[in-house]
């Protein structure tokens, strides 16, 4: 019986392999690497540009105000002198000249400058007090993967005729390997954003980045980073409009324009969002940070977004849920999430349904429960993985059928391979560490022979 530990010995086989002469960089934007720094994706100890170590004590907050990225961080300066501060985030770093924070007052108090790219002539960021700040560059390529999911199919691999020659119960022991290795990785990504940001904190922005799906994983990361829970409850009855007005879906609307129950739900959502608008400004996503074509109606972002807020506002219930040893309990509270007018409406823009249809229906709680519940199950000692292994695959995906197509090419057992979403993640975790891993189009990836010897 092969462990997750196996696996683990297999990923690392190839971890020291040698690198592209000229590596192509991962296409990422800038909202996506900030995601992923503020929710510790990146680590917490660096090496900053002059050599200095460098430990992110305290993340901080999305700065509303103007100013750097962050504010009410903390660093531990070469394991001692902790610094606290604000924390700037640039993809390159001539961007703190060439923006003017040099001679900004609003950012002199920043800690550490953070950036991607380094142009041919060095920077020193520097205060409009002449105080040096320190600098760390980061490297996208260490991201095990992005928030996005734009994956093209391509043609069966290499290791298609080995695996094609095992038994079945051999593939599904490796698929289960690497699922139980990708789950463990679930916890404790959970463990650390709850180190970061404190346990509460951590299952919200966990669930919501499970309801954004796999179009709008980020903007929905983002949301539940730049409106944190606590802040919500705070809201008292109006934690709708933050989350729209956030998102940028209540840019001004010409209610007129609208059908009536739509009119008088929006001019609602804009009431309780015009007072608070101007100390949002700053962090409104843009329009376009948003995938609002391709995907199934029920999950437009629209009702995925009403659907956290009914999850904020009755928070303390699904806590109770969470105690509870069996899953049904958490099954009944997403399925006994109502909205009077969500029910009934696909989008703001849509036509109503004459059948009520469920705020958050069956596959979305399944991969709530695979992606947040379990993990944070097994987080916390209560072994959860024979209840992840047994989950029904749902849905699939275009990341999913590309490693399916990888690794099993034509062959006729494929489908019994990917009948539960343990076998996807299985397989996702395969695809993620060696398909996407190699740059010679399948022709020197290790995984083939490593796999023979592991076996």
């Amino acid at each position: 019986m092969s462990t997750p530990e196996d696996y683990a010995r297999l990923r690392a086989a190839i971890s020291v392999r040698e690198r592209p002469l000229f590596p192509l960089p991962p296409v990422v934007n800038e909202l996506e690497l900030q995601a992923r720094w503020f929710a510790g994706d990146f680590g917490r100890s660096f090496v900053g540009t002059a050599g200095e170590q460098i430990e992110i004590v305290q993340f901080g907050t999305w700065n509303r105000e103007a100013g750097p990225d962050f504010c009410n961080a903390s660093i531990r300066l070469n394991h001692s002198e902790v610094r606290c501060g604000s924390i700037e985030f640039d993809l390159v770093d001539r961007n703190w000249e060439s923006h003017g924070h040099s001679t900004n007052p609003a950012f002199d108090q920043t800690v550490l400058h953070v950036f991607v790219e380094s142009g041919k002539h060095e920077f020193f960021a520097r205060t409009s007090e002449n105080r040096q700040v320190i600098q760390l560059r980061l490297d996208p390529a260490s991201l095990a993967s992005t928030l996005s999911a734009n994956v093209p199919l391509a043609r069966p691999g290499r290791c298609q005729a080995p695996l094609s020659s095992l038994p079945e119960e051999k593939i599904r022991d490796i698929l289960q390997a690497a699922a139980q290795f990708r789950f463990q990785r679930k916890a404790l990504r959970l463990k650390q954003l709850s180190e970061l940001h404190g346990e509460d904190e951590a299952l919200f922005q966990a669930i919501a980045e499970a309801l954004g799906y796999k179009q709008n994983k980020l903007p929905f990361a983002l949301l539940g980073q730049r409106l944190p829970l606590h802040h919500l409850r705070s809201q008292a009855g109006r934690i709708e409009a933050p989350l729209f007005g956030l998102a940028g879906f209540l840019r001004a609307p010409d209610l007129a324009n609208f059908a009536p129950e739509t009119r008088q739900y929006l001019r609602k959502l804009w009431d309780d969002w015009w007072p608070q608008r101007t100390a949002y400004q700053r962090l409104i996503l843009p329009l376009q940070a948003w995938h609002l074509n391709g995907s199934r109606p029920l999950n437009h972002p629209h009702r995925r977004l009403a659907a956290l807020a009914e999850i904020a506002a009755r928070w303390p219930r699904l806590r109770r849920s969470l105690g509870k040893n069996e899953l049904v309990a958490v099954r009944k509270f997403f399925l006994g999430l109502k909205h009077p007018y969500w029910n009934f409406h696909y989008s703001l823009t849509s036509r109503p349904s004459k059948r009520q249809m469920a705020l958050v229906g069956e596959t979305r709680i399944t991969e709530i429960l695979a992606n947040v519940v379990l993990p944070w199950r097994e987080l916390h000692g209560r072994p959860a993985w024979n209840d992840y292994n047994a989950l029904p695959a749902r849905l699939t995906n275009r990341r999913i059928e590309t490693g399916a197509l990888r690794l099993f090419g034509n062959d006729p057992r494929r489908a019994q391979f990917l009948r539960h979403l343990g076998q996807h993640q299985g397989l996702l975790q395969i695809y993620e560490d060696f398909c996407l891993q190699d740059d010679s189009d399948c022709a020197q990836c290790p995984f083939p022979e490593q796999m023979q010897k592991w076996v």
